[in-house]
């Protein structure tokens, strides 16, 4: 059985296509920035749900 993800929350990516320039640009950011965006990312593209 698999463990439940920390917090209760699931992410799945699976079937998209965007790539890590896409989602984060092209210039460097730090850890802190690249968080933000992909939680961005993940909202507007709906991809967690509370597991």
């Amino acid at each position: 059985m698999a463990k439940k993800a920390f917090g209760g929350y699931q992410i799945s990516f699976k079937g998209r296509t965007e790539t890590a320039e896409e989602i984060f640009g092209s210039h460097p950011i730090a850890p802190s920035e690249m968080t933000k965006r992909i939680w961005t990312f993940v909202k507007k593209h709906k991809l967690s749900s509370k597991g």
